[in-house]
C-alpha cells in the first residue's frame, strides 16, 4: 500500500510534491528503544515494522470511545532483502500472547516485564497519546519476541485508509457468507460488491460474526483486500484529481521514522518494491495456535508455533527466502508446548536460576517435570535428550535463542533435559 502511495507521487508537479512530503510526520524512537538490541545479520537488507494504528484520538474517536489509549490493530513486519528480488511480510495475530519486555513508558515510568497480547505493547507505549512511545514499544517487543532487528517502521491510522479507498471509488470484495458484527458496524450479504468509506473500514476490521471469529481469519481478508486495493490504485489513478485524493490521505495517516519521513525515501523505497515479481511477494502469517491447547482457561489468545516461528525468523534475519509452502505443511500438525516434557538443571552457582528459568517455561505452556542442579556448572546452555523425542526437544530449543538440541545416549527417558548455563538470560525465553 505504501509502496503505491509514494509510487504515484512521480506523476505530479513540485508544489504537489513539497504538500505531500509535508503531510508525514516523524517520530524518533531509537532513545526510547535503548541498546540492548538484535544485530543485523543481513547488512543491505530492511526489516520494516508496519501498524495499522487503531488511536481513539480526533475523527477516530467514534470506534470505540471505551478505549482511552493507542491501539494497533494490524502489525507486521516487511522484509525486504538486500538482493531486492523478492520480498514477505509477516503478519503477527494481534493475540499473539508474548513475552512483553520491560520499557520505557515515556512519562517518568518503566513498564514491568510480563506476558500478554502482542499489541498491547502499542497501548502501552502510547499511553501518553505519542506515536514515537508506541512505535519504540512495539519495535522492542517485536524484536525480544523474533530475534529480528527493525530497521524502520511505518504507522498508518483509520482515516487515512479510508480516505484511499474512496479516492477509488471503492473496492471490491467477494465474502463467502453474510457478516453481521454491530461491533464492526458492519451488515454484508454473501457476494462479489464494491465497498467504501465505513464499510471498507469495518470489512478489513471485522472478527467478530464472521467465520471462526479468529484474528487470523481477520489478517487473511485484510491481506486480500490490500492486494486488490494496490492492484486498483495501479490500474485506475490516471485522473490527477482522483491521485491527489489518494496520494493526500495515504500521506496524512502516515507516521515514520526519521529515515523515511519524506517522500524521496519513501519513493526510493517504494521503487525497490515495484521491480518485485509478484510471485515473489510472499504474505505469511507467524504460524500459530490457541493457546487453550496449553492453558486450558485461556480461550481468547493463540500462541507461536515452535520450531516453526524460530525458523521463519532465522531464515528473514539471516535473509533467506521463505519457502510459504514448505512453512504452512511443517505447521499443519502443531506441537503443543505442553506437550513438551523437560526437565531444567542449573549449570551456574546462581542460586535458584532453575526454578526461574522453569517458571518461564510454564508461562509459555511447557510441563516442566521437575528442577535441579546440574552435575557440574557450564558455560553454555544445552538442551538434550533421549530417542524419540527430537521433535519435542528441537521445540524446546527454538524457544531459547542460540541453543540446539542433541540426542545423548545417557538423557534421562522420558523427558527433555534443559541444562541452564551463563548464557541463557531468562527474560529471553519465548
Amino acid at each position: 500500500m505504501t509502496s503505491v502511495v509514494v509510487l504515484g507521487v512521480a506523476g505530479v508537479g513540485a508544489w504537489v510534491y513539497q504538500d505531500l512530503n509535508d503531510n508525514i510526520r516523524s517520530a524518533d524512537v531509537d532513545d526510547r528503544i535503548g541498546g540492548d538490541r538484535p544485530v543485523n545479520l543481513s547488512p543491505g537488507s530492511k526489516n520494516i515494522l508496519v501498524v495499522g494504528s487503531d488511536s481513539r484520538d480526533g475523527a477516530n474517536a467514534k470506534y470505540g470511545k471505551d478505549l482511552t489509549t493507542m491501539q494497533s490493530d494490524t502489525l507486521m513486519v516487511l522484509h525486504v532483502p538486500a538482493n531486492r528480488e523478492w520480498a514477505t511480510v509477516v503478519s503477527f495475530p494481534r493475540d499473539s500472547w508474548v513475552g512483553i519486555p520491560a520499557c520505557d513508558k515515556g512519562d517518568g515510568s518503566t513498564s514491568a516485564p510480563h506476558h500478554f497480547k502482542i499489541n498491547e505493547a502499542f497501548a502501552i507505549g502510547g499511553g501518553g497519546g505519542e506515536v514515537a512511545g508506541a512505535a519504540a514499544y512495539s519495535i522492542k517487543t517485536v524484536e525480544a519476541n523474533t530475534g529480528l532487528r527493525i530497521d524502520h517502521f511505518m504507522s498508518v491510522d483509520f482515516q487515512g485508509f479510508k480516505g484511499m479507498v474512496d479516492a477509488l471509488e471503492g473496492i471490491e470484495v467477494c465474502p463467502k457468507e453474510a457478516i453481521h458484527s454491530e461491533k464492526a458496524r458492519l451488515d454484508m450479504e454473501p457476494g462479489c460488491q464494491t465497498v467504501r468509506g465505513e464499510q471498507a473500514l469495518g470489512y478489513v476490521r471485522v472478527r467478530y460474526g464472521v467465520g471462526d471469529g479468529s484474528d487470523i481469519g481477520r489478517i487473511g481478508r485484510q491481506q486480500e483486500f490490500m492486494d486488490a486495493l494496490a492492484a486498483k490504485a495501479k490500474d485506475q489513478l490516471t485522473s490527477p484529481k482522483a491521485l491527489y485524493g489518494f496520494l493526500q490521505s495515504g500521506t496524512k495517516s502516515l507516521t515514520t521514522d526519521p529515515d523515511l519521513a519524506g517522500i524521496k525515501p519513501l519513493y526510493g523505497l517504494a521503487s525497490e518494491l515495484k521491480g518485485i515479481p509478484s510471485d515473489r511477494l510472499t504474505f505469511l502469517t507467524v504460524p500459530n495456535y490457541p493457546r487453550e491447547a496449553d492453558i486450558a482457561t485461556d480461550k481468547a489468545n493463540v500462541v507461536w508455533q515452535y520450531p516453526q516461528a524460530t525458523d521463519l525468523f532465522t531464515d528473514l534475519a539471516r535473509d533467506r527466502e521463505v519457502d510459504k509452502k514448505r512453512l504452512e505443511a511443517g505447521a499443519k500438525n502443531p506441537l503443543y508446548a505442553s506437550a513438551v516434557r523437560v526437565q531444567v538443571l542449573n549449570g551456574t552457582p546462581v542460586q535458584g536460576l532453575a526454578g526461574t528459568v522453569a517458571e518461564q517455561l510454564r508461562t509459555a505452556g511447557v510441563t516442566v517435570t521437575g528442577t535441579g542442579n546440574a552435575s557440574a556448572h557450564t558455560g553454555a546452555t544445552k538442551v538434550t535428550y533421549p530417542p524419540g523425542l527430537e521433535k519435542q526437544a528441537k521445540a524446546l530449543a527454538a524457544r531459547l535463542p542460540g541453543v540446539r538440541a542433541t540426542q545423548a545416549a545417557d538423557a534421562t527417558a522420558g523427558v527433555v533435559t534443559l541444562v541452564v548455563g551463563k548464557d541463557l538470560d531468562p527474560e529471553r525465553i519465548r
